[in-house]
């Protein structure tokens, strides 16, 4: 009988540990999810600069009793541009979202507001970034539903989409008015 090289059985196993982390991977709840250490938490501390004459918001606001949505965004980015209808119509309802304008130029930032209208019940400018991070922001956009104590109920990452809306912010928001 021929002796088998312990070489030869490596690639075997290395295959077999891709197949099994692959595994895993692919029976995760949401594999684009990404895990917020915010949620179920206060609010972090608004660390931002006035977004021109428009109104702008504090921590204040964050724990005034209502709930309310903060979105991160920016002029440059593409999904922002695709889920601002959504953040309009939201707006339209009633519903207060407050606005921070991430790692962006104002003057760009205006522009995008010039064109495509301002859902924003508050905004503010966080041109260096510094509020991001205290949020622990990947990138934007980034929407949290606000319970009125200020408490973070849910973090989303990517553009908020109609179907989004039904499936994980109304059931937020439904779950921060109990609060």
């Amino acid at each position: 009988m021929a002796k088998v090289s312990p070489l030869m059985i490596l690639p075997p196993l290395i295959f077999a540990g891709f197949v099994g982390f692959a595994a895993i991977g692919m029976f995760r709840e949401d594999p684009n999810s990404l895990p917020s250490t915010r949620e179920g938490k206060q609010a972090p501390a608004l660390t931002m600069s006035a977004f021109g004459e428009k109104p702008g918001f504090d921590d204040a606001t964050l724990r005034d009793g209502e709930v309310k949505l903060v979105n991160f965004w920016a002029s440059w980015c593409a999904p922002c541009r695709a889920e601002h209808p959504s953040l309009e119509a939201l707006s339209e309802e009633g519903i207060p979202v407050y606005g921070i304008n991430y790692k962006d130029k104002f003057s760009n930032a205006s522009a995008f507001l010039a064109e495509l209208g301002d859902p924003y019940t508050g905004i503010g400018h966080d041109e260096p970034g510094r509020t991001g991070i205290d949020w622990g922001v990947y990138g934007v956009p980034e929407t949290y539903v606000i319970a009125g104590d200020g408490t973070v109920i849910l973090r989303f990452a990517g553009p908020v989409t109609q179907r989004v809306i039904a499936e994980k912010i109304r059931p937020a928001l439904a779950q921060a008015a109990a609060q």
